[in-house]
């Protein structure tokens, strides 16, 4: 496998299910006004030979794809100017609505520069809990706190793990305003009248090199959303910088070659492992992965990921703290390949999913894969479900192609 090869298959893959006939709910169910905006990431591992990766980007503006190049080995994307996401004056995400013209727009600079193609990077939603992860981890490895230490939130007082865990795996907004609030209060993010003074968070993105990665203008009471002056336009992730910011979290996965030698690890081998443990205890298997929601009518797969057993109901249903699916997911569940350690995010404007897939055996294959898009809950069939099922069988496209070059059973690829 090489890099060119995979990037044709993920622009095939995306190709084929065209996105451009997907139906919106904001247009009564007629096909949306423009293609839609899908940023997609893989970096394969193969059992022998180098890693391989790629990145395509489509949009109105890239209806068929553009191939993202790099700086050197998994460096920087080079060829595409990436533009902030924003909100109008009332707040509102109006670049992403029915008659929007983005010509008129005045845009912010994420990464690149203003002669290369634009490419306005989506919100990231809940991914960006991602980013709140890591930095509480970096706080632990400090020794500011630690993952079992108690932490008060308004009223209600859980180990720091717990808030996690509920951050990640039900994807708790909460839980996250209680990560940021611990963020603040052990000094990772400072603001002085209203700006910020120091994000130890962003300085640790900006060392690895994962520079379109942004969690600013957070608040000390633990405000992130747009009520608080942060969310859209503040928030900020792009599908490579978050696919390789998941290498970093890969214990399997060679030492990332972007990076100069002796560059120390992100996180120590224990904090790591935490992380890894509470990415695998993801619930919401409903992106790129779909056995969650297995049972719903026009249920289609996504990657044949596992759900974690404990979340799984005698009925076989999903239930996880505040979460219920009542579909029987049983069917699906013991056809699962791998295991999706992953974080998802939905709203009704913005989808993306990334994580680290890995067989479960005898599969062997291995892969990270990141998804950012603006095809949110407007675009989901029924209201059980987070998006189009266009966005599954993405998934399942591009895990049986990888399968087909990642397992030992096809030495031929």
């Amino acid at each position: 496998m090489i890099p060119a090869e995979l990037a044709a298959a993920l622009l095939l893959a995306v190709q084929t299910q065209q996105f451009q006939s997907t139906p919106d709910r904001l247009r009564q169910g007629a096909p949306v006004e423009a293609f839609p905006t899908i940023d997609v990431a893989v970096i394969a591992f193969p059992s022998s030979g180098p890693p391989v990766g790629a990145n395509v980007l489509f949009s109105r503006d890239h209806p068929d794809g553009r191939i993202a190049e790099f700086a050197g080995a998994f460096g920087s994307v080079r060829n595409v100017h990436f533009l902030a996401d924003q909100r109008d004056v009332a707040g509102n995400s109006a670049s992403w609505l029915p008659g929007a013209d983005w010509d008129r727009l005045t845009w912010r600079t994420l990464a690149g520069q203003a002669d290369q193609p634009r490419f306005v990077a989506p919100y990231p939603a809940s991914l960006v809990k991602l980013m709140v992860l890591v930095g509480i981890a970096r706080e632990i490895d400090s020794g500011r706190t630690t993952w079992s230490a108690p932490w008060t939130y308004r009223t209600e007082t859980l180990p720091v793990r717990t808030w996690a865990e509920r951050m990640i795996a039900v994807s708790s907004n909460d839980a996250t305003s209680a990560l940021v609030a611990l963020l603040h209060h052990a000094g990772a993010i400072v603001r002085t009248d209203g700006a910020e003074q120091r994000n130890r968070v962003h300085d640790a993105f900006t060392r690895y090199g994962l520079t379109t990665l942004r969690l600013s203008n957070t608040r000390p009471d633990g405000g992130w959303m747009n009520r608080d002056g942060a969310g859209v336009g503040e928030l900020q992730m792009t599908a490579w910088d978050t696919a390789r910011l998941l290498w970093l979290l890969d214990a399997a996965a060679p030492p990332p070659p972007w990076l100069e030698a002796g560059t120390p690890p992100l996180l120590t081998d224990a904090s790591r492992a935490e992380v890894r443990a509470l990415l695998a205890s993801q619930a919401l298997h409903e992106v790129l992965s779909s056995t969650a929601v297995a049972g719903v009518p026009g249920w289609r797969p996504g990657i044949p990921a596992r759900v974690p057993e404990r979340w799984i109901t005698p009925e076989g249903g999903v239930a996880a703290f505040e979460l219920k699916r009542p579909s029987d997911i049983r069917a699906a569940q013991s056809a699962a390949e791998v295991q999706f350690d992953h974080k998802t995010g939905t709203t009704e404007n913005f989808l993306s999913d990334a994580g680290i897939v890995v067989g479960i055996t005898p599969q062997r294959r291995h892969y990270i894969i990141a998804l950012l898009s603006n095809l949110g809950t407007r675009y989901a069939p029924t209201e059980n479900t987070a998006t189009t099922w266009k966005v599954p069988q993405l998934g399942t496209a591009i895990d049986a192609w990888l399968e087909a070059r990642l397992e030992p059973k096809n030495p031929a690829h």
